[in-house]
């Protein structure tokens, strides 16, 4: 993997068309980025990230990684010293974006014309609201294992893939009880419950390039829309639905 070492000079924003993807790079200072529009899923070596409306996902200095768009993507870039982390990660961590910091990001890359004072009282209001910030569990988990690599690329190529853990591991010769020990080593998580993250990552691109509800559902192996609903709802508190218009920037 080939990393390049990008420039960030300051607030700045971007459009991406849908599906647009900046191959790997990194950066010397921590960067904020916000998708006022669409959704942004960012990659590292030990999995992705899934960025969907009103959240922020902060991409520490030094952190090879990539980034792809899903829906036509506004993305706002704030900046940070390196010697300041107040989340305290070393890796990219999806934050909760609400209304005073969100307005602070918009003033910050919109307001060019604010007198350095102003920008630096701005500033340290988005530093406090993050410090506050919990992060969201919006990570799917690369495992290393090349045998978990092996499943994981056969869910990754068709998430609705219903297969039990028993019947995937036939196809790749390895046992259940030894690959479910393997997920909760190499994931922290359970296989149900890596399958169930990876779906919804799956569905929150889905909706963002405009799938319907219904379609969504189905493509992400959900028995029925109203279970797809539920699980949505539960794990983002929003419906799809509403997860949709929002995500088109409405």
């Amino acid at each position: 993997m080939s990393v390049t070492r990008l420039p960030l000079p300051g607030p700045d924003r971007k459009s991406l068309t849908h599906r647009e993807r900046v191959e790997w790079h990194d950066h010397e200072v921590h960067q904020l980025i916000y998708p006022r529009s669409g959704v942004l899923q960012v990659s590292t070596g030990l999995g992705a990230w899934v960025v969907p409306p009103h959240r922020a996902v902060w991409v520490p200095a030094g952190v090879p990684h990539a980034h792809q768009a899903h829906g036509p993507t506004q993305m706002y870039n704030l900046i940070f010293e390196a010697s300041v982390n107040p989340l305290r990660v070393d890796q990219p961590t999806v934050v909760a974006v609400g209304p005073l910091l969100r307005e602070v990001i918009t003033a910050l890359i919109e307001d060019r014309d604010a007198d350095e004072q102003a920008r630096a009282n701005l500033e340290r209001v988005a530093l406090d609201q993050l410090r506050r910030v919990p992060a969201l569990p919006l990570h799917l988990p690369s495992p290393s294992d090349p045998r978990l690599r092996d499943i994981t690329e056969l869910l990754l190529a068709d998430p609705s893939d219903p297969r039990t853990l028993a019947q995937l591991g036939a196809a790749i010769g390895a046992g259940e009880r030894t690959l479910s020990r393997l997920f909760r080593e190499h994931t922290a998580m359970t296989f149900p419950q890596w399958r169930t993250q990876l779906r919804l990552h799956h569905s929150l691109k889905l909706l963002a390039a405009g799938a319907s509800v219904t379609t969504t559902a189905t493509a992400c192996g959900y028995s029925s829309t109203s279970a797809f609903v539920e699980s949505f709802r539960h794990a983002f508190g929003s419906t799809p639905g509403r997860y949709r218009r929002e995500a088109e920037g409405f």
